[in-house]
């Protein structure tokens, strides 16, 4: 199963990244935004297909039980990856109680503003500068080959990326472009970050535009023709 070898993929990059040769800072960001991000970002698109099971709620929290108890027991690469399912499986539930499109798309205008002002002056900025060990504990790491630290993003950003695939999907919009488009603008936010030398920048910005900005044409119909009020 693809899924399982990714996931194997990311406990091994995560637990052996410290031990390969320090190429330098600028390769090192560039093997992270152009290797690291978009292979962690496969997991949401590969486990697509379940997005709309009726197992999910109990799958979701079945994962958020299991990181759980791999923090505690301080095996830390493989809750870094339980943690990446646990958010994409909860994303995919979220997504189950959206009955119409206009939802998604409401959501997707609000929540950029709302990451941009946490991170800003929020709790976000809170827990980055004065909490900086639990954002560690909550947040996915992306791993630097040859150092001890890695790239961080909020659980919000793994959720709604997965929300946002799934609804692609489930409204028949484009899901191949919405997925290169959120990992695209991920990847500048990414690469934004590092060569301003800032603590960090909001990244569902990415996330939401990544979804709204490749199927403009299609919701601007779907407003048009119904509203927005495509239900399943």
């Amino acid at each position: 199963m693809l899924l399982a070898a990714v996931a194997a993929l990311l406990v091994a990059w995560d637990a052996g990244a410290g031990v390969l040769p320090d190429v330098g800072h600028w390769p090192d960001i560039v093997v992270v935004a152009f290797l690291v991000l978009p292979v962690t970002f496969s997991v949401p698109w590969l486990a697509l297909p379940a997005a709309a099971s009726r197992w999910i709620p109990g799958v979701a929290a079945a994962l958020v039980a299991l990181s759980f108890l791999l923090y505690v027991a301080g095996f830390d690469s493989l809750f870094n990856v339980a943690k990446l399912l646990a958010l994409t499986a909860v994303g995919f539930w979220f997504m189950s109680v959206f009955e119409a499109l206009s939802w998604v798309v409401l959501v997707a205008v609000v929540v950029p503003w709302v990451d941009v002002l946490s991170v800003w002056r929020g709790p976000t900025e809170y827990i980055v500068s004065e909490q900086p060990s639990l954002f560690d504990r909550v947040s996915i790491a992306f791993r630097l080959p040859g150092e001890e630290g890695s790239a961080n993003i909020g659980p919000p950003d793994i959720l709604f990326f997965a929300l946002f695939l799934a609804a692609a999907d489930r409204f028949a919009l484009r899901v191949g472009w919405t997925w290169i488009s959120m990992v695209g603008l991920l990847t500048l936010t990414l690469l934004a970050t590092d060569a301003f030398d800032l603590n960090g920048l909001p990244a569902l910005p990415a996330v939401a535009f990544g979804f709204l900005v490749p199927n403009a044409d299609l919701l601007w119909k779907a407003w048009r023709e119904r509203g927005f009020e495509i239900r399943d």
